[in-house]
């Protein structure tokens, strides 16, 4: 299967590659001057950082290999610290690069210490799961976590280059692969309503690598990601649109303590936008049941605890997208015509979650 490249442009251009097999491009993105490459990779997956490292030694580098924890475990302070330290030891300079393999909350990780060591050195992104693909490792946004909150703490860092290798999803389990379809899902509500339309087509097609649209639907996900974050790597206003479903979703798994999968907390918070719309006079009933249909279609939840309201709207008031005390949703006036919803009545929020609540 051929390779495609898909364009990021704005002022540091780079491309994601995705096709089988590309991992032969990995040293082609990395600078001249290059002699050493850190890779960080998840510690309890050493087999998907090994041929990378194969690749990188090949080509004459020098490979320093840095297992971090897995999933959000890693996007804590103490981690990024350590891998500063271990950029110290080997002796990592402006001139080398980062390397990171795995989850959306490794390439996450890793973009921040890369963006972070003497100032940002070098980095590319080898998502290894769905939602790495089509959502974290593009784009240029780095970060970790903190106590009052998911990805506070961060950088915008462009990539050299992201590369997606389609055969790492065949050992991404089922749960797991789901929960990344969200972001498709999202992009499909958004920007893209063929995306939408391939799902209905194939709901069961869409859970496995394998579908008969699987391909299309990652590459056109991208591509909605690439032309958003290429107007507006800082988020100054276009790229906020990727954030639907995303504020009830960061304070869902605040409260569920990151148990929670972050694809399965958007699923419920693109319903609760959708809820919000639909009160706001914005949508009609139609677009609430087809955001339901559609996630259910796929296995990923569209409720949560009703008592758990108070938590979560707590929560929500540390949101990115917030400014002073004044909370802005991304949501929809059709499929396909996102817009922004400035602070809301309580009375209003409340009722959209009842609708959400079971």
């Amino acid at each position: 299967m051929s390779s495609s490249r898909i364009r990021v442009r704005g002022d540091q251009p780079y491309d994601v590659v995705v096709g089988t097999g590309v991992l032969a491009e990995l040293p082609g993105l990395l600078s001249p001057s290059v002699r050493t490459v850190a890779v960080v990779h998840p510690a309890s997956l050493p087999e998907i950082a090994r041929p990378v490292c194969g690749v990188i030694e090949a080509a004459g580098l020098e490979i320093v290999a840095l297992p971090v924890p897995d999933g959000e475990q890693a996007k804590t302070s103490q981690v990024a610290a350590e891998l500063w330290s271990a950029f110290g030891r080997f002796g990592l300079t402006r001139s080398d690069a980062v390397v990171g393999v795995g989850g959306g909350a490794t390439t996450d990780l890793a973009g921040f210490a890369a963006a972070t060591w003497l100032r940002g050195v070098q980095l590319v992104n080898v998502p290894t799961t769905l939602l790495g693909m089509v959502d974290a490792a593009v784009g240029g946004k780095t970060g970790i976590n903190t106590p009052e909150g998911k990805n506070l703490v961060g950088s915008f860092h462009p990539p050299a280059g992201v590369l997606c290798d389609l055969a790492t999803l065949v050992s991404v389990p089922r749960p797991d692969y789901v929960a990344g379809l969200a972001e498709i899902v999202k992009g499909g509500f958004i920007a893209d309503p063929t995306i939408l339309m391939l799902i209905e087509d194939d709901p069961e097609g869409a859970c496995t690598p394998e579908g008969e649209h699987t391909r299309q639907l990652i590459e056109r996900k991208i591509q909605i990601k690439a032309d958003v974050v290429g107007a507006d790597l800082r988020e100054s206003g276009l790229r906020e649109i990727l954030n639907y479903g995303h504020t009830l979703g960061h304070a869902i798994e605040r409260v569920e303590e990151f148990r929670i999968r972050h694809g399965e907390a958007v699923a419920i918070g693109m319903v609760y936008a959708a809820e919000l719309a639909r009160l706001a006079g914005r949508v009609g009933d139609d677009v609430v049941d087809r955001t339901r249909s559609i996630l259910t279609s796929v296995g990923l939840p569209t409720a949560y605890r009703r008592e758990a309201w108070p938590e979560l709207r707590d929560h929500m008031r540390v949101d990115k997208k917030s400014r002073g005390a004044v909370l802005r949703f991304v949501v929809l006036d059709a499929i396909g015509k996102p817009s922004r919803l400035v602070d809301p009545s309580e009375e209003l929020l409340e009722a959209a979650y009842y609708e959400v609540g079971r």
